[in-house]
C-alpha cells in the first residue's frame, strides 16, 4: 500500500478536467464561491486503488471539501469519500477528485496541510443532502450567535 505522498507535488492545479456530467466540469472561481463553505470536523474515509486514508474534514460545501491530512493524495487522484454528520447514521459515499493540496512544510510554516477535493458525477438526491447539511449547520450556528 503506498502512502499516498507526492514527493514534490503542485499546491494548486489550473488544468482542466472535463468529465461526462455537468459536476465533473472544473467550478469557476464565482461557482466556488457561491457555494457556501462551512468548518466542520467530520471523520472521512478516503479510498483509492491502491490507498485508504482516516482522515478529517475540516470544511464541506456542495462543491466538495477539504480533508486535513499530512499526507495528501496527488492532485488528479480519483477517489471514494465515505463520511457521515454527526448525529446521523445517513453515511454519504460519493466520488471525488483532488484539485489542489497544501503539502506539509519543513519548519512548520502551513498549520493546516491537506487536500481540497471536488465532488464527482453527484446524483442529485446526494447533492441535496450535502446542500441541506452545509445550510442546517450554518443556520444552527447562525442562531447560537444570537
Amino acid at each position: 500500500m503506498k502512502d499516498g505522498a507526492a514527493s514534490d507535488p503542485p499546491e494548486r492545479d489550473s488544468r482542466p478536467d472535463m468529465g461526462e456530467h455537468p459536476s465533473d466540469a472544473p467550478a469557476s472561481g464565482a461557482e466556488r464561491r457561491r457555494s457556501g463553505r462551512v468548518d466542520v470536523t467530520w471523520q472521512d474515509d478516503c479510498e483509492t486503488e491502491d490507498t485508504f486514508l482516516y482522515a478529517y474534514i475540516t470544511n464541506i460545501s456542495e462543491m466538495g471539501i477539504f480533508v486535513r491530512t499530512d499526507k495528501p493524495l496527488p492532485v488528479g487522484t480519483h477517489l471514494i469519500l465515505r463520511f457521515a454528520p454527526p448525529s446521523t447514521e445517513d453515511t454519504f459515499v460519493l466520488h471525488g477528485v483532488v484539485q489542489w493540496i497544501n503539502p506539509v512544510r519543513p519548519l512548520g510554516e502551513n498549520l493546516n496541510p491537506g487536500m481540497g477535493i471536488r465532488f464527482q458525477s453527484l446524483k442529485p438526491d446526494d447533492r441535496e443532502r450535502i446542500v441541506e447539511a452545509v445550510r442546517t449547520i450554518a443556520y444552527v450556528r447562525q442562531s447560537e450567535k444570537n
